[in-house]
């Protein structure tokens, strides 16, 4: 639309389908036509997903080699094996191991539990890591949130003599490794129903079996491990439909009441940054923006052996230690990343890396631990996919992480130039390495490839409508209405709507420069307190009484308390 900031999409829906949709569920139209548009549009898909329950998780024995996993499971228990659990250095991978230990250890397994170091064994499983699993006499190998892909590192635990049990999540590419078993749903045969399963979302299912496998009750599993679950789940960034939904849905509660003496420490420490000081209850964003990057912060600047310990630890003193530390970090993290993202923003405007498809952005004095935040940045700060690392004048390696835009899928543009660079990944997120001499190469071949597919259109972000509210119709009973849908995140945003021909009435500075509060008047004279914190620097242009489309998210105005509806202004434009 001329005049917004971003492309504003909202795809048509048969009106009809709506108004029965609302009917048979019993829901205000405007939550129908929510429904509809996001593809719930008949009474058992669209009740499923208001009314989820853990009675709707998949039955785990349909997870690819389930059974061969169980077996080795089973047969070490019973035999006295040692279990080597190596799980990743992000909150997935730490969650993971967390969960696999927790669970094994409780369950009467002889478990050891590992994490890599970022900087010196890097992702997956390492050659070292493998000796140590050796060492430690151990006879199953189970990896978590990798493993896939290390088929030289798995061939070697075999000949060592131990039994491997793959379970992981990422896309698979290539011969799978010969372990006992590979556990991951991204497989070619896999006939699981959900595709989508972080790698602790893969670790839970698994041990929900085992747990049915060895007669203990399912309930008290789920209460047990739902809140690391849903931790890992929503950090990875994983679309929140589906399983994902289910798990996040019931272990948000779990985490506000867990009692992991190291989980509690941590939300301690996140809670003295939030106003009041106190948390009421644990969201989708609080996991997000405070707890999982005080988690991954661990990792990035120093060990994520930090943060598994303090997930497994069942000592309070060393768990607040632990919080405290990991707190200390992550305050490094975020100044280290804060100068980071100016430098790289400003070498890309000075050699003009965003006058191209993709940007491929190199320092030998970045930080490798923080260059994929760095990168998310990048890509919302210029519309481009971003690769971002750093380098080794000795050695000549070079190491980027990769964050992008939707219509660049950077696991496929990887696999196309595996000539130049090894790594994967997801979709929106990579890691890759390549020699630094063949960067120019890299650079222009992945930017040949974009300008195959990528149009004009791409470059510009885009917002998806739910639907167009009309005057007076978002009340406080509807917007409590669309509460059912939640949790809000990835796959499953929060709704936006857009209000055609409303006026601005007034405009109130804040003391915040970004923040603008707006008086907003609908069609019919009602009028709604409005905040906005994307386009504060834009609506101050506006004139009082000017007419908008505005596109807003709308909620209950906790600070009035009195029950009154407020908008949030994403983008807006002129009344054509």
């Amino acid at each position: 639309m001329h005049g917004a900031s971003m492309r504003w999409e909202m795809p048509d829906v048969d009106a009809e389908t709506v108004n029965r949709l609302a009917r048979e569920v019993g829901v205000p139209r405007l939550v129908a036509e929510v429904l509809v548009r996001r593809g719930y549009d008949d009474q058992v898909g669209a009740a499923t997903f208001l009314h989820p329950s853990l009675g709707a998780l998949h039955d785990p024995r349909l997870l690819p080699d389930y059974d061969a996993a169980v077996s080795c499971l089973l047969s070490a228990k019973e035999q006295g094996k040692r279990v080597f659990v190596h799980g990743d250095y992000d909150v997935d991978g730490v969650t993971s191991a967390a969960l696999l230990y927790r669970f094994l250890k409780g369950r009467g397994f002889e478990v050891d539990v590992f994490v890599p170091h970022r900087m010196k064994q890097g992702f997956g499983i390492h050659s070292d890591s493998v000796d140590a699993a050796r060492e430690l006499g151990a006879g199953l190998f189970l990896s978590c949130d990798c493993g896939t892909a290390a088929v030289v590192q798995v061939a070697k635990a075999r000949e060592y003599g131990m039994d491997v049990v793959v379970t992981d999540h990422h896309e698979v590419s290539g011969d799978l490794p010969p372990a006992n078993a590979v556990v991951n749903p991204h497989r070619a045969d896999s006939v699981y129903p959900f595709s989508e399963l972080s790698g602790v979302g893969v670790a839970f299912k698994l041990c929900a079996g085992l747990s049915l496998e060895m007669g203990l009750p399912l309930d008290r599993y789920y209460n047990a491990y739902l809140d690391l679950a849903a931790l890992g789940t929503v950090v990875d960034v994983m679309p929140l439909v589906g399983e994902n939904r289910i798990i996040t849905r019931f272990g948000l509660p779990l985490i506000k009441e867990t009692r992991k003496v190291g989980l509690r420490a941590l939300i301690a420490e996140y809670a003295k940054t939030v106003r009041g000081g106190q948390l009421q209850a644990i969201s989708v964003k609080d996991l997000s923006f405070g707890l999982g990057p005080r988690l991954n912060a661990a990792g990035r600047v120093d060990d994520a052996s930090h943060a598994l310990q303090l997930l497994i630890t069942e000592d309070a003193s060393e768990a607040h230690a632990l919080a405290t530390r990991i707190e200390e970090m992550n305050r490094a993290r975020k100044a280290e990343q804060d100068a980071m993202i100016e430098a790289a923003a400003q070498r890309i405007r000075d050699e003009g890396l965003d006058e191209g498809n993709v940007i491929v952005l190199l320092d030998k004095s970045w930080h490798p631990g923080i260059v994929g935040i760095v990168a998310g940045k990048l890509v919302e700060q210029f519309r481009r996919p971003c690769f971002v690392g750093t380098f080794d004048p000795e050695t000549g390696k070079a190491k980027a992480s990769a964050r992008t835009i939707p219509a660049f899928n950077l696991a496929q543009a990887i696999e196309r130039h595996a000539h130049l660079v090894q790594g994967g990944g997801h979709a929106m997120a990579a890691g890759i390495s390549f020699e630094f001499a063949q960067l120019d190469s890299f650079r222009a071949e992945m930017d040949a490839y974009a300008a195959t597919f990528l149009s004009p259109e791409d470059f510009v972000p885009s917002i998806r409508l739910d639907a167009a509210i009309e005057p007076g119709e978002l009340t406080a009973p509807v917007v409590h209405s669309l509460e059912a849908l939640q949790p809000f995140g990835m796959g499953n945003p929060g709704p936006h709507f857009v209000a055609r021909g409303v006026t601005v009435r007034e405009l109130r500075p804040t003391r915040a420069e970004h923040i603008l509060q707006v008086t907003i008047e609908e069609p019919g004279g009602k009028r709604v307190n409005a905040v906005t914190f994307d386009q504060a620097d834009l609506l101050r242009k506006v004139d009082p009484g000017t007419r908008l489309d505005v596109v807003v998210r709308a909620e209950i105005d906790d600070f009035r308390n009195d029950g009154s509806v407020k908008w949030t202004i994403k983008d807006f434009a002129p009344v054509s």
